[in-house]
């Protein structure tokens, strides 16, 4: 019972990865709010059973859990989540925002509406949930968020709109953690691989594109079933007491392997005396860069 008399707040945790995450963590002791809106994966439509139907499997199986239907991408919707913790079992600990949706298009035909509402459920969530988290975790002195980022955050044809989101979500969780580290909580992101009805969503030709471009997880080699159990376990592990030192990571998990995600890091480095002017950086990019660094274009080729 790995979090037993914890409190938990699980956003999207009406199906896929945040559904077994709720399950789990309801075996492993700890009392959990489902949030889920029940839209289709492009955010669309509103239904109470899928938040409810995870609820009645966490309470089958012997845990606690109530539902919260609140949309994650209002200021007031996240207090909501965040409050539905406190209000039925006294406080939080855990806060894992794993709701998205998708709304893939390429950027010259990418409306301004799916990039907001993409950014809206993910970033701006992340933001709504954390927020309520946190304010009540530094009083407490304790807790731990979670947020779910993805591979497409290096870049992903076809969704600026996502892959942007993910990238800011990591950004906003490695600075959760210098924030909140003084206050005892921590934040960590997860780059998740798992068969869900969201990738069930891509089309083949868009996995072969991105396959051949070399780019999101299209591209990654084969790892084992990629379960959304094995997504679940990491995150459940993520929450105890016993990773009370991690903090500030991003955690790969695909199938059978789980990675340590490096920051953005500088590569190589010049240095120019004096400062940089344009003659030097023409004079002394290519012998100390070279002038082929095609390898983030490769979407475009």
């Amino acid at each position: 019972m790995l979090l037993e008399g914890k409190i938990a707040a699980v956003t999207g945790g009406g199906s896929g990865i945040g559904r077994e995450i709720c399950k789990l963590m309801g075996a492993e002791g700890a009392k959990v709010v489902v949030n889920d809106l029940g839209t289709a994966v492009d955010g669309v439509g509103q239904s109470r059973s899928a938040a409810d139907q995870t609820v009645e499997m966490i309470k089958a199986a012997g845990g606690e859990a109530t539902p919260n239907y609140d949309s994650v991408a209002t200021p007031e919707g996240g207090q909501n989540i965040i409050q539905t913790a406190v209000d039925t079992y006294g406080r939080i600990d855990i806060v894992v925002h794993v709701a998205g949706i998708l709304r893939d298009r390429m950027i010259f035909n990418m409306s301004i509406e799916e990039w907001d509402a993409v950014i809206n459920v993910h970033l701006r969530g992340a933001f709504c949930v954390t927020k309520p988290a946190c304010v009540l975790m530094r009083a407490q002195k304790s807790g731990c968020i979670i947020n779910f980022s993805s591979i497409s955050a290096a870049g992903n044809s076809g969704q600026a709109n996502y892959s942007a989101a993910k990238a800011g979500i990591l950004g906003l969780t490695r600075t959760v953690a210098r924030d909140m580290a003084k206050y005892g909580v921590r934040a960590n992101a997860i780059w998740p691989a798992a068969d869900t009805r969201m990738t069930a969503t891509v089309p083949e030709s868009a996995r072969q594109i991105r396959a051949e471009r070399g780019v999101g997880q299209a591209a990654a080699p084969q790892a084992g079933p990629r379960r959304p159990e094995s997504v679940a376990s990491v995150v459940a592990f993520l929450a105890s007491d016993m990773a009370q030192d991690i903090t500030g990571w991003t955690v790969g998990i695909s199938g059978d392997r789980l990675s340590l995600i490096e920051d953005p890091r500088p590569v190589k480095t010049a240095f120019c005396p004096g400062g940089w002017t344009l003659e030097k950086v023409a004079e002394l990019w290519p012998q100390t860069f070279g002038l082929d660094l095609r390898h983030l274009q490769r979407a475009g080729q």
